[in-house]
């Protein structure tokens, strides 16, 4: 039986039902980890409020126990956030250790949520780590990052790692549709969501959706090697974020401190910029497809568009973004890493 709890999440059926089996006889610490957006966050509080639920998680309808594990205002809920900075440091690390020790007020057990794990120090790490070996059978902490190189990796090996992979573009369509959404709305956003239920669920009232698709889908045939020309291009598309990110913070206006907005902001500029990345990368791809008896995704970019462009450049340019996609993690400067994509994929060489 699906849990309640996980009654409105997207996709990842495989990771709820090993999730659901765990809830009876929880591990002490577990590490949720995948892309930005992926859905990490929501079902690790859903986790959490199945966990501290009396039944389990398992009832007809929501309870109130499950609906204030939800919202964080469960008084045996911890969510554990850098406070006025961006990383979880020693001191954070410490009050955990402290509360940890302490028994739950009403449920069975006390959960520790990270949220943001990945910003944890290795002093932090170092504080926590004692905690994570010996847990008391009352506490279950549980770690969100997108990757487990992203903790150190005294923290890493002592979770339960859960995967989170994309949801595929189908799926994710059909939800929104499910939620009201007109088709054709629901498909530009499932195009920008790349496999991102978070993302997809924040742009649910963007009007903007089709305009930054058609955006990145023009940029192939508006590439110039000049690197001034280049720059304005990057410049233009960092502009396409601006109307989403402005959707993306209306839908996260309950987040109550200005460090939480921050952190969300940031998440959602990187998270859109690597959106609109895949959907160039795709460009590429469907140019080497159609030459190459292949599938074609984008079926309204004109078909002489993509005979354009060689199938071993179309290869070669595709890689060029996904290299460009990997640079965001290393938090290189968007407008550069833009300018010298657009300039390589315009050089002949």
């Amino acid at each position: 039986m699906r849990l309640n709890a996980f009654r409105d999440v997207i996709g990842h059926q495989r990771v709820l039902d090993l999730l659901a089996d765990e809830v009876p006889a929880p591990a002490g610490a577990y590490l949720f980890v995948g892309a930005a957006s992926v859905g990490k966050a929501t079902v690790a509080r859903r986790f959490a409020a199945a966990l501290l639920c009396p039944q389990g998680g398992i009832h007809a309808e929501a309870c109130a126990t499950c609906r204030r594990a939800v919202d964080g205002s469960h008084p045996d809920l911890v969510v554990v956030e850098p406070r006025g900075r961006q990383t979880l440091g020693v001191e954070d690390a410490r009050n955990v250790v402290a509360q940890a020790v302490l028994s739950p007020v009403e449920a069975p057990r006390k959960v520790f949520l990270f949220e943001d794990a990945g910003t944890m120090t290795d002093q932090a790490a170092n504080a926590l780590l004692k905690t994570l070996e010996e847990p008391t059978g009352s506490t279950v902490f549980v770690l969100v990052a997108e990757s487990e190189d992203d903790l150190p990796s005294t923290v890493a090996s002592r979770c339960r790692t859960v995967h989170f992979g994309r949801v595929d573009e189908a799926s994710l369509v059909e939800a929104l549709v499910s939620l009201g959404l007109d088709r054709r709305h629901a498909e530009n956003i499932g195009r920008i969501a790349g496999g991102r239920p978070g993302l997809a669920l924040a742009l649910t009232h963007s009007a903007e959706a089709a305009r930054f698709r058609d955006a990145w889908l023009s940029v192939p045939t508006r590439l110039s090697p000049a690197p001034g020309e280049a720059f304005m291009l990057a410049e233009e598309m960092l502009a396409e974020l601006e109307p989403l990110l402005e959707d993306v913070e209306a839908d996260n206006e309950d987040r109550v401190t200005r460090e939480q907005r921050e952190r969300s902001r940031r998440r959602a500029r990187q998270t859109l910029l690597a959106g609109g990345l895949e959907i160039l990368a795709s460009w590429y791809v469907d140019a080497a497809a159609l030459q190459l008896a292949g599938v074609v995704r984008n079926r309204d970019v004109p078909f002489e568009e993509l005979a354009a462009v060689s199938p071993d450049r179309a290869v070669r340019n595709a890689q060029l973004v996904l290299d460009a996609m990997s640079g965001l993690g290393l938090n290189l400067r968007p407008r550069l890493l833009l300018a010298e994509l657009f300039a390589e994929l315009a050089s002949e060489d």
